[in-house]
């Protein structure tokens, strides 16, 4: 009998593909592994709510499939899909997020993840996604993929959202946080770096988007950070009230 993709057998032994969970969520961590423990090919090899812990457990663990969050605690998860790609050797990658898979999905595969699925749909999508990108496919939802046959069909999507996918990963994490009501410092303390950085992202922001000034900046930034994106700003975030 023919094993499945993720179940191999190395001398005489089946051997599981090891699933690494990355997420500042304990209850989620939780969930995703009595998912995934509950089958025969897949084990969970470790856990990290940080890029810091889980760039260890990768070297430590070696695993197959790296599961990741976008939104982490002192850092970004596109920024640790990067990073981890950068190893060897390089796992698979699925994104398991909140954030609004139709301008987050793009970035993620993007940045090298094999696949992304929202949080919505995981209890009951999660284990054909992982199988999915273990076989070596790519994992998108029925939203996503419709949005990429769209635009390969050449209809194209609203200006709006043309709009911020002119900014990079990181001009998209401080248009949120500017969204979600941060000041300058508070989002230079979250993201770790200067506040003259974040001025110089702002500036740019405001370049790409046509915006006239911080009014316009910050009105845009409220609209799609509460209409666009769906996801709230990161537990972390909310404790560090200025």
């Amino acid at each position: 009998m023919a094993s499945s993709p993720t179940l191999r057998v190395i001398g005489g032994k089946t051997k599981k593909s090891k699933i690494l969970v990355v997420d500042d969520h304990p209850m989620v961590r939780d969930q995703l592994r009595a998912v995934i423990e509950s089958q025969p090919d897949l084990t969970v090899c470790g856990e990290a709510d940080t890029p810091h812990d889980a760039l260890e457990v990768v070297q430590a663990a070696r695993p197959d499939l790296v599961i990741v969050d976008l939104s982490l605690k002192g850092g970004s998860g596109l920024g640790l899909i990067k990073e981890i790609l950068r190893r060897r050797p390089k796992p698979l990658i699925l994104v398991v997020s909140m954030h609004d898979e139709s301008l987050y999905a793009e970035r993620a595969i993007h940045a090298g993840a094999r696949g992304y699925i929202t949080k919505q749909e995981a209890t009951k999508k999660v284990l054909q996604a992982i199988r999915q990108v273990l076989a070596g496919d790519v994992y998108l939802g029925e939203k996503m993929a419709t949005t990429v046959l769209t635009k390969v069909a050449g209809r194209g999507e609203t200006q709006g959202r043309q709009s911020i996918e002119r900014l990079t990963d990181r001009e998209v994490e401080v248009f949120k946080l500017i969204g979600y009501g941060r000041t300058t410092q508070q989002i230079a303390d979250e993201l770790h770096l200067g506040s003259k950085t974040i001025d110089t992202y702002r500036s740019r922001i405001k370049l790409k988007l046509d915006l006239k000034d911080a009014t316009e900046l910050l009105q845009e930034a409220i609209l799609w950070a509460h209409c666009g994106d769906t996801s709230p700003p990161s537990a972390g975030a909310q404790a560090r009230p200025k």
